[in-house]
């Protein structure tokens, strides 16, 4: 299974459709929102949300939408990346309510190779992020430094550090008896 793409791997234009998606559940919404102190109402409590906001519901907090796309960016854009360098642009362009269902994809919008390091280079990319019934919610493009296929080939190959299944050795087995 591919985790991340080096360098060469990646062409000006591609698009990668993440999968699976994610249900975003009141649970996922909440605890992101615990863990990260943000308490307004508008996430954490219903009463608040039915009487007093256009949408008549909790909504999703947008953090929360960007970090779990940018997740399922991993295996297909950064899981090989050194550095993500730069966040450029972030917009949330509808809610996200409890039960949406998320689907990412991400296009390849340009490649540069390090000016200082021939071992690497910078990829810039485009992140959308859309509803089950396909409204899009999220765009956010960002720029990644990824390993050309000398620097992995140099650092371990595609799994460095994994160690080597080693065998216990056999223990003998009592024969007989109670």
């Amino acid at each position: 299974m591919q985790f991340g793409r080096t360098y060469e791997e990646f062409t000006v234009g591609d698009v990668y459709r993440h999968w699976p998606g994610k249900t975003v559940t009141e649970y996922d919404d909440h605890l992101f929102c615990l863990l990260t102190m943000n308490h307004h109402p508008l996430h954490m409590d219903t009463n608040y949300a039915e009487r007093t906001t256009d949408f008549g519901k909790n909504v999703v907090v947008g953090n929360y939408i960007y970090s779990l796309l940018l997740g399922m960016s991993v295996p297909d854009v950064s899981g090989k990346a050194i550095a993500n360098l730069e966040i450029e642009s972030l917009k949330h362009v509808a809610p996200t309510f409890h039960g949406d269902t998320l689907y990412g994809e991400t296009t390849v919008l340009d490649k540069i190779p390090s000016k200082s390091k021939s071992d690497r280079g910078i990829v810039h990319v485009e992140t959308k992020g859309y509803k089950q019934d396909g409204t899009l919610v999220c765009v956010f493009r960002r720029k990644v430094m990824v390993p050309t296929e000398a620097y992995v080939k140099e650092r371990g190959g595609e799994q460095p550090g994994r160690p080597e299944l080693r065998e216990a050795p056999s223990q003998g087995v009592a024969k007989g008896g109670k």
